[in-house]
């Protein structure tokens, strides 16, 4: 542990020298003058005002006396640097941070009882009939000793929120390991796990899945701090987000100025215990959107693609499907199969209305009767079989949307 020396406060090479008798006397009123500072501490100090054998009482009583000791220290030999003390004061910032409680506290109280301990220390400086010399450097002293020991506590207390939120992130990682791992998710196991990472548990969760970035980016700093749980090192880079469909924070505009431009895909919104489904849908349709099948860039959210995320689900069937119903196709130009497989599926969307195919297709509707006077050529009978039919839209579907769009 390293307890960083004092800084901002200047020795006082040309302090004047004090009286050998001062430090003496001073020492031997310090128990009385502690249960006086300590009293003032309680009184004006809230958090502090607490049972005397708690260990806020046996930390305020410490602290007192290791203050009122350091000063007499310095009068006694300014030259010495208070370590030990310095390092009591450390600990005791340490202590506030891994309780959870602000430092707000603690500075308060080294406030008032520094005061009050000048207040009290100083009559007896006076009543020695002591120049207004050393009065006044003992004042500085004064100021010196508070400031010695705010600064180690403030030093604990930065070191510990520090490994402290480093064991923090640590948990939260494991807690969304178990939550996206394959398999069933026990609630109990969750919960407390949560509950040690400090993550209140939601009733829904979605996963975004992240495009890899060439550059460390930023965008998972604000997520985190609205309560998602990030893995940025994971491939995909994935974001847990709590009741994706509950608050503002993870949806609309602010979440894609978050994702600065980043290509992301959001899963479905699904249960706290089966957050691997949707991470396994948004790792799904961030490869789709990488194709080209979903769109390249922006926030895609599954929930609007899901008949795609089907028919990609099995792309190995989805082939096979297509080899089988699109097989007419094969005897044609590639020129023309294109037109031919644009017009089919069109006619098919539409309840077999020329009139619909040609505003959809911007073409005139002779030039659709033409083609579907080519397409009965190539599929007869089975162009009004409910189920050919059915096979065609899904087969045809898919093609649609790996063929790039001008």
């Amino acid at each position: 542990m390293a307890v960083p020396t004092p800084h901002d406060v200047p020795d006082r090479p040309g302090m004047p020298p004090m009286p050998p008798e001062l430090a003496k006397l001073l020492r031997a009123q310090l128990g009385a003058v502690a249960d006086q500072v300590e009293e003032e501490v309680r009184r004006q100090v809230p958090e502090y005002a607490r049972p005397v054998d708690g260990p806020y009482g046996r930390n305020l009583r410490a602290g007192v006396v290791q203050a009122l000791t350091l000063f007499v220290d310095h009068i006694a030999d300014p030259r010495d640097d208070g370590g030990a003390i310095a390092a009591t004061y450390y600990e005791l910032g340490r202590g506030e941070a891994l309780e959870g409680r602000s430092l707000d506290a603690l500075q308060s109280a080294l406030r008032v009882g520094g005061l009050h301990a000048w207040r009290l220390m100083g009559q007896t400086a006076e009543e020695l009939g002591l120049d207004s010399t050393v009065v006044a450097a003992l004042g500085e002293l004064a100021f010196r000793t508070v400031h010695e020991v705010a600064e180690a506590a403030a030093a604990g207390y930065a070191e510990a929120q520090l490994r402290n939120s480093d064991e923090l992130e640590r948990r939260r990682r494991r807690l969304l390991d178990l939550l996206l791992a394959d398999g069933p998710v026990a609630l109990e196991a969750v919960q407390d796990m949560a509950h040690s990472a400090r993550w209140p548990v939601p009733r829904t969760v979605a996963v975004v899945a992240l495009a890899a970035a060439p550059d460390r980016r930023e965008e998972d700093r604000p997520l985190a701090a609205a309560g998602a749980l990030v893995d940025m090192e994971s491939r995909p880079p994935r974001m847990l987000v709590p009741d994706p469909d509950g608050s503002g924070r993870f949806g609309g505009r602010a979440f894609t100025l978050a994702l600065r431009g980043r290509p992301a895909t959001i899963g479905p919104t699904v249960a706290v215990t089966e957050a691997a489904q949707s991470l396994r849908l948004a790792t799904r349709a961030l490869g789709l959107m990488g194709r080209g099948v979903l769109p390249r860039q922006g926030v895609v959210r599954c929930a609007d693609h899901l008949s795609t995320l089907l028919l990609y689900g099995d792309e190995p069937l989805l082939e096979r499907l297509q080899a089988r119903v699109l097989a007419p196709l094969d005897t044609v130009s590639a020129g023309q199969r294109e037109r031919l497989a644009e017009t089919l599926l069109a006619w098919l969307l539409s309840g077999s209305n020329v009139p619909d195919v040609a505003t959809r297709l911007h073409i005139h509707p002779q030039t659709v009767r033409y083609r579907l006077r080519q397409l009965e050529k190539l599929f007869g009978d089975a162009l009004h079989d409910p189920e050919t039919r059915l096979d065609l839209i899904l087969a045809l579907r898919a093609e649609s949307l790996r063929t790039p769009q001008n």
